[in-house]
């Protein structure tokens, strides 16, 4: 049951940073295209290669701050239906090149951030 609770508090937390820097960038790149979206799911990428490999590698065994990380706070913050709906968006518009662009750079830069975080954690480890 306290995990639940910590997951929450994390969940709270990681949706209002993402509320909070998708505004922020917004108003500094414009909405005409989700840079937000984009910027928050492949920093949320970085940071889950870092917390998942400090843990594995460290062998931390607390589970409730695992969950409040990577379960309440990064799932908070990242967001994949946004991005969906974003791409889907792109498609309607007719703008088919952007929607290209946009789902094979959130897949490969993502990806390429989250193996980023794994070889720094791999560093300070």
């Amino acid at each position: 049951m306290v995990n639940i609770l910590w997951i929450g508090i994390g969940g709270f937390l990681g949706a209002n940073m993402r509320y909070w820097l998708g505004s922020l960038i917004g108003r500094w790149l414009g909405t005409g295209f989700p840079y937000a979206t984009g910027i928050i799911n492949i920093t949320g990428a970085f940071t889950i290669g870092i917390i998942a490999t400090l843990f594995a590698d460290r062998a931390m065994d607390n589970e409730s701050l695992r969950l409040f990380l990577i379960v309440g706070i990064l799932g908070g913050y990242t967001t994949f239906s946004s991005y969906s709906y974003e791409a889907v968006t792109l498609m309607q518009e007719d703008r088919w090149l952007a929607a290209i662009g946009y789902l094979v750079g959130s897949n490969v830069i993502g990806i390429s951030a989250c193996v980023a975080g794994v070889l720094v954690a791999r560093i300070w480890t």
